[in-house]
């Protein structure tokens, strides 16, 4: 009675293992699958470069431009509703071998907040679709000026 009682533990725990390990496979495929698969792929370059005086300011700072404009479809589904918007990067530009900035222009009507919330509303987006790039390049082309912007995470120690 006892040797059946093992075996049917051993039968018990080798069920439980093969449960969980389809269960981490069906997760691993799921998340693989989800609506952001998209953004793995990495940042898509557009080969057309439409000429723009904020080419030669980039290549000054060292900067080559390397993809033009760039559509980013977006959609939500709320309360069983499509919604539709989209997001636009100006051009692609990289510095070194492997560094990657998307490139936004300031533009009059819409100015670019350099605060820590206008940074978060307006460049987040950017930054968690593409978290592979190396950041923002804002560039003011009336004023002359690139801002390198980077996505850290705040420990928690400032106020």
């Amino acid at each position: 009675m006892m040797a059946l009682a093992s075996s049917d533990q051993v039968i018990m725990v080798l069920v439980g293992v093969a449960v969980a390990v389809f269960l981490i496979y069906r997760l691993v495929v799921w998340l693989q699958s989800s609506p952001r698969s998209f953004l793995k792929d990495g940042v898509p370059i557009n080969k057309e470069i439409a000429p723009h005086p904020c080419i030669g300011l980039l290549e000054a700072a060292g900067y080559e431009v390397i993809g033009g404009k760039l559509k980013i479809p977006l959609s939500f589904n709320v309360d069983g509703s499509s919604m539709y918007s989209r997001l636009f990067i100006d051009y692609v530009a990289s510095k070194e071998e492997d560094s990657l900035y998307l490139v936004i222009l300031s533009r009059p009507r819409k100015q670019l907040e350099f605060t820590g919330s206008g940074l978060r509303d307006t460049l987040l987006p950017y930054l968690l679709i593409y978290p592979e790039c190396s950041g923002v390049l804002y560039v003011n082309t009336a004023a002359s000026a690139i801002h390198v912007i980077r996505f850290g995470k705040d420990d928690g120690e400032s106020t």
